[in-house]
């Protein structure tokens, strides 16, 4: 079935997901939406967030997508259910694989979660976990300005380096063994952010995870494209053009020359 996937995010940091599906599936086409204009998601009310996450997916099911990934945790943990009951195409969320992973490879049941303030406040990582273990220990800690920074491309500055260790200072003294990164921009910033916590704590990319399971899905309903079928990406956004594609270039294993503004509202 060679329809395209569908992702979404409320900006940039969506495309560490992408990355991750034509890494593993080099096979699949992808239409990638970015809501640069309405990005970030994380400080949005769960009304405005499912708002936004009902309008994308009604433009990705004009493209005719066969299945539509939630490339943001913060729509993943408010709006995932609601999408489901929407649309007849599965849907593959970000927050669960990356929640099963940190719970197989932690070794003292102490794990750590980085994620926006709606991603947090909404527990819905502490809630996968516990399903899995409930004797896991959860340290949740809302880094808003970690999608701001990766945003305006600041990944290695002295700027960044300061606000990582200040958010994940108390973090420390928890002993974690393994922290989630549980927001799409922030596999970005997995340099500074391991140097900060150090070489025993073992940092969990739930892009990679998510991959994994769209490719376990896929495979289950028998909606793999044919054996050689030629990928081709589209990428659509809200607003901002030119800096989308400077950031798709730097993050992508492919060339992204043309992107197109969409009227998300008219959706």
């Amino acid at each position: 079935m060679n329809d395209p996937i569908g992702v979404f995010d409320s900006g940039v940091g969506g495309l560490t997901v992408a990355r991750e599906i034509m890494r593993q599936l080099p096979g699949e086409s992808l239409i990638y939406f970015g809501d640069t204009a309405r990005v970030p998601y994380g400080s949005k009310s769960r009304k405005t967030v499912c708002k936004y996450s009902r309008q994308i997916a009604n433009f990705l099911l004009t493209k005719q997508v066969k299945a539509i990934v939630i490339a943001c945790n913060t729509a993943s943990a408010l709006a995932r259910e609601e999408l489901e009951e929407l649309v007849d195409v599965p849907v593959i969320d970000v927050v669960r694989p990356g929640a099963r992973m940190a719970a197989e490879t932690t070794k003292n049941k102490r794990i750590g979660i980085l994620g926006t303030e709606s991603t947090i406040k909404s527990g819905i990582y502490e809630e996968y976990l516990h399903q899995i273990d409930p004797e896991i220990t959860v340290v949740s800690k809302a880094c808003p300005l970690f999608v701001p920074l990766v945003e305006e491309g600041l990944i290695e500055d002295r700027v960044t380096e300061d606000i990582v260790g200040r958010y994940l200072h108390d973090m420390k003294e928890y002993e974690i063994d393994s922290l989630v990164l549980g927001c799409t921009h922030y596999p970005l910033l997995r340099g500074v952010i391991g140097r900060e916590m150090g070489e025993s704590v073992r940092l969990v990319n739930p892009a990679y995870e998510t991959a994994k399971s769209l490719k376990e899905m896929l495979r289950e309903k028998n909606l793999f494209a044919a054996p050689g079928n030629r990928a081709s990406h589209r990428y659509f956004v809200s607003d901002g053009v030119e800096k989308f594609i400077s950031f798709a270039n730097a993050v992508l294993p492919c060339h992204v020359s043309e992107t197109t503004v969409v009227d998300i509202e008219s959706y």
